[in-house]
């Protein structure tokens, strides 16, 4: 007989498959990215350059020539039944997902326990066991804010995963590798997991990822010659035509340093040291797994690296994460499973915005925005290590309960102390000015509309401007006079400033729009030409804040 719990799982499952495909067919910017695949690879088809194509909302086709070949099909069939393809697809594949780390999870469980899953009873059990899991890690995975923005924008991240997963921690055979190389010719990230291959000792897996990964470049180069010359002899560094790296969605190390404000020649340094340190550690943690039978817990810690790693790790990127959280869950120790938990709830909520009335210091709030980040690095240092360990030798889960504890407060230790400190002058996590493309958008550009409107603004002062408070940030948006010739913004004293684009917007008027995470210590320096200051504007920008939050 089922276990009703299992079918109450999936009925949750299929319910907000449900209402997710519904929300997602009601934006109008729906499958955006999708949208991008199918509108460069029709430019293509029509002799058009591949890494030339711009959409509407300025995406560009990111990928290497190889995932253009792959997603050629969607222009075969009409925009409508590729986004219905697409959206069943990505359904499938969290199903998919679902099964190999349910069963992980189990197996985690049951070495945890230090029990095997004999005949009778403990097979039966075992099996319930397995059922419940895949049904739970399908639901939570539907539930994920990673899972929801592969809905939405249309991306193939969670076929990635899905690729990768199922050849990191598969059994031995004679493709193993294949889908891994594979999945690296649509996207670079999975190449970490030729070097996990290699930590490990499977030098024929390495092999033949490397091989399948060259073989599908080979093949994009004879079918698409000039786009791979145009990806592979430059594009392929410009992670600035990716969008702004330094907005709150890239929860990667290179994405919470560009939020501290580390300056430009330091960033590189730091950036590759911190990688080094966290993949290293990952892989030598991930090996440790495999060696110890949880070939699923290894492979999801790789993937986590890969999510650390990346100059870019978007939310739907971050699906390994929550593979991570749902394995930490089932691990052993109250520790492990509170810490599970609380990134399982960074991955479903936006803690920055949920807790933002507690965060009562600019330090607590950068944790809260960045928590994705941090728990991934610290998984990836230290949170699956100590779970093959107590899970196969029972003689030394003392010595690790007490190791784990005194990791786990110095951990709280440092993360308390960062918090309670300022941040750098140059951090301001939210910070984006806006430019001419923008000034249809009324949430950015809201003092004025139209000539008229805004000449009867007012220029006699250099600036004129007015604030509007949201949740986890502060708009700014003015006219200048004729006489200022530049404008900077400084987040915070002894920070760098920031210059914000005047834009001709309407004939003899020029607007400006730009937005922070706070006017607290903020800054607009108003410039003639011949570099004069004109204006300084602090208190004013505060008390606009203060009566527009009174109003």
């Amino acid at each position: 007989m089922r276990d009703r719990r299992v079918v109450l799982l999936w009925a949750g499952f299929g319910l907000a498959v449900l209402v997710s495909v519904a929300l997602v067919l009601r934006r109008p910017d729906r499958l955006s990215d999708l949208h991008i695949y199918h509108g460069a690879l029709s430019d293509l088809r029509a002799g058009r350059p591949l890494y030339g194509y711009v959409a509407a909302n300025g995406g560009p086709f990111t990928y290497p020539p190889f995932a253009a070949l792959v997603l050629w099909p969607i222009t075969t069939v009409p925009l409508g039944v590729a986004e219905a393809i697409w959206l069943t697809a990505t359904c499938a594949a969290v199903v998919a997902i679902a099964v190999p780390v349910g069963r992980a999870f189990a197996a985690g469980r049951g070495l945890a326990a230090g029990r095997g899953l004999a005949a009778g009873r403990g097979l039966a059990a075992g099996r319930t066991g397995q059922s419940l899991a895949v049904a739970a890690a399908a639901a939570v995975l539907m539930l994920s804010a990673p899972v929801q923005s592969n809905l939405r924008f249309g991306q193939v991240s969670i076929f990635i995963v899905l690729m990768a997963l199922l050849d990191g921690m598969g059994p031995p055979s004679r493709v193993r590798g294949v889908l891994v190389g594979v999945a690296a010719a649509i996207k670079l990230t999975p190449l970490l997991f030729v070097a996990y291959f290699l930590v490990c000792g499977r030098y024929r897996d390495a092999a033949r990822a490397l091989a399948a990964f060259l073989a599908c470049g080979a093949l994009a180069l004879a079918v698409l010659p000039r786009e791979s010359l145009t990806y592979w002899a430059g594009t392929v560094v410009q992670t600035s035509r990716i969008g702004d790296l330094a907005s709150l969605g890239n929860q990667s190390v290179h994405g919470m340093l560009l939020r501290l404000g580390m300056d430009e020649a330091s960033l590189p340094l730091v950036w590759a040291a911190m990688v080094a340190v966290i993949c290293a550690l990952a892989l030598l943690r991930a090996r440790q797994m495999a060696g110890q039978g949880l070939p699923g817990h290894a492979a999801v810690l790789v993937g986590c690296a890969t999510v650390a790693a990346s100059p870019v790790s978007w939310t739907h990127h971050q699906v390994w994460t929550v593979l991570a959280a749902m394995l930490l869950v089932g691990a052993a120790g109250v520790a492990r499973r509170a810490a599970g938990v609380a990134l399982l709830a960074s991955l479903v909520l936006s803690l920055g915005v949920v807790l933002s009335p507690v965060s009562m210091r600019p330090g607590v709030q950068f944790l809260f925005e960045n928590a994705r980040a941090v728990g991934v690095c610290l998984l990836c240092a230290a949170g699956f290590g100590a779970v093959a360990v107590a899970a196969r030798r029972p003689q030394r889960r003392a010595a690790v309960r007490r190791a784990v504890l005194r990791v786990g407060v110095a951990t709280v230790g440092v993360l308390a102390f960062f918090a309670v400190q300022p941040l750098p002058a140059g951090a301001d996590p939210t910070f984006k000015a806006y430019v001419l493309d923008d000034v249809a958008n009324p949430r950015y550009f809201f003092v004025c509309r139209g000539p008229v409107e805004c000449d009867r603004y007012g220029t006699e002062a250099p600036v004129t401007f007015d604030t509007r408070s949201e949740k986890t940030k502060v708009r700014v948006n003015g006219v200048v006079s004729a006489e200022v010739a530049r404008l900077d913004y400084y987040s915070a004293p002894g920070g760098p400033p920031r210059t914000i684009p005047l834009l001709a917007a309407y004939p003899g008027v020029r607007t400006f729009s730009f937005r922070s995470a706070t006017m607290v210590h903020g800054r607009l320096v108003a410039y003639a030409a011949d570099g004069r200051e004109l204006a300084t504007y602090d208190d004013e920008l505060a008390a606009a804040l203060r009566a527009r939050q009174s109003s």
